[in-house]
């Protein structure tokens, strides 16, 4: 998992593609941690993907490095129950507190992905998979 966390840091901003029905939708996320060998991930609860996730919970995740590297990770969201992983996300990322907190009401919710597999590939398409 080491691979994947040093890319989507290394590339700060990432994609995450969902289904919404039968459109599909990307959007631009950053949040994401390692704990207990896992890529932990955070959306908010009152946000359209945290529902398309929950609906259909394959996804696939794009980032692109400044050296032309881009990555394609796809897998199965499992929403984490441990309160533990939001708390880790909110102390790496604590700006994100002043909107997931008790006045606001939203929570930040953690998953990571199962059945994953993570390639790292360059423009022409060749490259080596990171999937431990």
């Amino acid at each position: 998992m080491s691979k994947l966390n040093d890319f989507l840091t290394d590339s700060g901003v990432f994609f995450l593609a969902t289904c919404d029905g039968s459109q599909p939708k990307l959007r631009p996320l950053g949040t994401h941690i390692e704990k207990d060998g896992k890529v932990i991930f955070g959306v908010g609860n009152f946000k359209k993907v945290y529902a398309q996730l929950l609906a259909n919970p394959r996804t696939e995740i794009s980032a692109l490095r400044s050296d032309g590297m881009w990555l394609r990770c796809t897998g199965t969201a499992v929403f984490e129950t441990d309160p533990a992983y939001e708390q880790a996300v909110l102390e790496q990322y604590p700006e994100l507190r002043n909107l997931y907190n008790d006045e606001t009401g939203f929570k930040l919710m953690c998953f990571h992905l199962e059945d994953m597999d993570a390639y790292v590939l360059n423009v022409m398409g060749l490259g080596e998979s990171i999937t431990e």
